[in-house]
């Protein structure tokens, strides 16, 4: 693969992501991949919760642009997710 391939890969898809995402956490708890692999798969690991994060950031300001286009009258308040710290 070259470097131009590289840099074209698409980001997976969320639920994809988030997927392989869990099956790495499961390898990596269950203790028995070597010290190589395990840096591999957290590598893995890491890219794949950035990936997710910037789904969720993408899909968190469509439905705040949702939300602001759906009452022209009063500005919408946003407001943290029930799980989020104020």
């Amino acid at each position: 693969m070259n470097e131009n391939q590289k840099n074209s890969v698409q980001p997976p898809a969320f639920d994809a992501a988030l997927v392989r995402l869990q099956q790495l956490v499961k390898s990596l708890e269950g203790g028995d991949l070597t010290l190589e692999d395990s840096l591999k798969a957290f590598e893995e690991g890491v890219q794949l919760a950035r990936a997710c994060q910037a789904h969720l950031s993408a899909a968190e300001q469509r439905v705040e642009q949702l939300v602001r286009a759906g009452d022209d009258k009063a500005p919408p308040e946003v407001a943290p997710f029930s799980g989020e710290k104020q």
